[in-house]
């Protein structure tokens, strides 16, 4: 037989009421209370306490509640008396006769069952007398002897090759019956059970408390994306760039298998990744993995595909999806379009836009009345290939504009193996793969030739006026890139002939007015609160 006791005073100076506070909405004693009563191993539970409040808590929660004498509440008081006297006084009411006594915390709310049950079943098979629970923390210390600082160690080696120095974590203590005595719960046979850390939190701090709120309240997020040379990698970039801002959240990627190019990009990224062949196989994933949200950002999804998503997560949120099962979703957020006839569930606009950390702290490119510098950018992989007419024309353009420089960013994705753009000193042109920061590239551009995607929202945050060139249908109905907001949107790139392309770059170089207006209009909208108001969809309980 195994008893759980758990101690419980109600004086506690530092945290006042700290066992029966409000941690994640549930009292602190609530979490060691679920966990003996969930143990397979346990059978029955006990909270020992002074407190009344305690005490009705405890009985609330299915745990025994018995009343402490007050000669074992003081402060000087060890546990040792108080285990022992909940053990005796449990034998006398039950007439049972444990075996195994089992010392819980209330203050490790953060210690799973798993663990608890991984080391009774430890122990109940090994013929050791008693359990500690401990962490596992190898560091380089020293002491003192004799006045002087000595170190604990003769060779200075990396913190994975030290011996392990286990420090008591205080989240349980397990020992065999006949080994208590009112001034003892170890007996001879001694040995320690690691456990995670982050379980080990003892909480005697508002610090520990902040930290062990924050740990029950983070949510396992799974993000549903794909990314390859046809498609671009704006959506691979955008749930980046939202999984980096979800610090404290069990974050999870799933791409397909086939699409390379998106693959390589997460991994690179050093996200957690699993690949997939198909949507089955994406099921049975999530289904074993359970997450609290689905963020889904592969386009336009149909309606049974997302009533299925919402069988396998408590939320589902779907990016830019204009298909049939964004009805369904719990929210769908859009920034590249609008259209608020669609239902309550539907985000719209730029107020959603994600941009990432760079632009949020980036401060604007400054406005020259002559053009100095042109940026080149279609995105990650430019399927219709408009960076190569910009190249051309930017060859042409030197002999007329010869203080005009020119940089083209090509994109993880931009096969440059077969058009092989390169530097061309003699025009002025400088072509980088790939860059980290885009923002760097704009902070001194004064003007943009552009494709009509997510990059038109970085170009806004920045003030850089831009020439626009969609790349299919899709990106035409996306509704922020037009000249009420600083674009020069030509449409359907590959319906814009090279002499319109021309002749608006040399209209937009040529008349400085414009461009003052185009940029005044850019940064007249607020895009930096954007994946603030994203994070907090994905992250909403309702």
């Amino acid at each position: 037989m195994v008893l759980a006791v758990i101690p419980a005073r109600g004086g506690s100076k530092g945290i006042p009421r700290k066992n029966v506070r409000l941690m994640h909405g549930k009292p602190l004693i609530y979490y060691s209370i679920q966990n003996a009563l969930a143990c397979s191993y346990i059978d029955d539970v006990v909270v020992s306490s002074d407190d009344e409040e305690i005490l009705s808590i405890a009985a609330m929660y299915g745990a025994k509640a018995m009343n402490r004498n007050s000669a074992l509440a003081q402060d000087a008081v060890t546990l040792d008396p108080v285990i022992y006297d909940a053990v005796l006084r449990m034998e006398q009411e039950t007439g049972k006769k444990y075996d195994v006594v089992v010392t819980l915390q209330a203050t490790s709310p953060l210690l799973t069952v798993e663990t608890l049950d991984g080391a009774l079943k430890s122990f109940l098979e090994s013929d050791y007398d008693t359990y500690i629970s401990a962490v596992n923390k190898p560091h380089l210390s020293w002491t003192t002897k004799d006045g002087r600082c000595v170190p604990n160690y003769e060779k200075r080696l990396n913190r994975q090759q030290l011996p392990p120095n286990f420090l008591e974590a205080g989240a349980f203590l397990i020992t065999r019956r006949e080994c208590m005595s009112e001034n003892n719960r170890i007996g001879v046979k001694a040995s320690v059970y690691e456990m995670p850390e982050k379980e080990a939190i003892d909480i005697d701090s508002y610090a520990d408390w902040i930290v062990c709120e924050q740990e029950l309240s983070k949510k396992r997020i799974l993000f549903r994306v794909d990314g390859y040379r046809e498609l671009g990698m704006g959506h691979i970039y955008r749930c980046l760039t939202l999984a980096y801002s979800l610090t404290g959240h069990e974050i999870l990627f799933v791409t397909r298998e086939d699409r390379k190019e998106g693959y390589q990009k997460l991994l690179d990224s050093h996200m957690r990744v699993q690949s997939v062949g198909n949507d089955e196989e994406f099921y049975a994933f999530a289904g074993k993995w359970h997450p609290d949200v689905i963020v889904h950002d592969c386009l336009n999804t149909e309606r049974e595909y997302i009533l299925k998503l919402k069988q396998l997560a408590k939320r589902v949120v779907t990016l830019e999806d204009i298909g049939s099962g964004a009805d369904v979703a719990d929210a769908t957020i859009n920034a590249l379009y609008e259209d608020d006839s669609k239902g309550e569930n539907y985000y719209w606009g730029e107020k959603y836009v994600c941009l990432k950390d760079e632009f949020l702290i980036a401060p604007c490119a400054e406005y020259h009345e002559q053009v100095k510098k042109v940026v080149v950018l279609f995105g990650g992989s430019d399927p219709s290939d408009f960076t190569c007419r910009a190249y051309n024309l930017a060859k042409k353009m030197h002999a007329d504009f010869p203080q005009i420089s020119f940089r083209f960013v090509l994109g993880a994705g931009y096969d440059n193996h077969v058009h092989k753009l390169s530097d061309d000193e003699a025009c002025k042109i400088k072509v980088v793969t790939d860059i980290k920061r885009v923002s760097d590239a704009l902070s001194d551009a004064d003007l943009a030739i552009t494709s009509q995607g997510r990059t038109v929202y970085e170009l806004a945050a920045m003030g850089v006026p831009a020439i626009v060139l969609a790349q299919n249908e899709r990106e035409t109905k996306h509704t922020f890139a037009q000249m009420h907001n600083g674009f020069l949107n030509l449409g359907m790139g590959n319906q814009v002939s090279d002499e319109t392309l021309e002749k608006t770059f040399r209209f937009v170089v040529e008349t400085p007015q414009i461009r003052a207006e185009m940029r005044n209009l850019m940064l007249s909208h607020d895009l930096r609160k954007g994946i603030e108001r994203v994070k907090q969809l994905i992250l909403a309980d309702e």
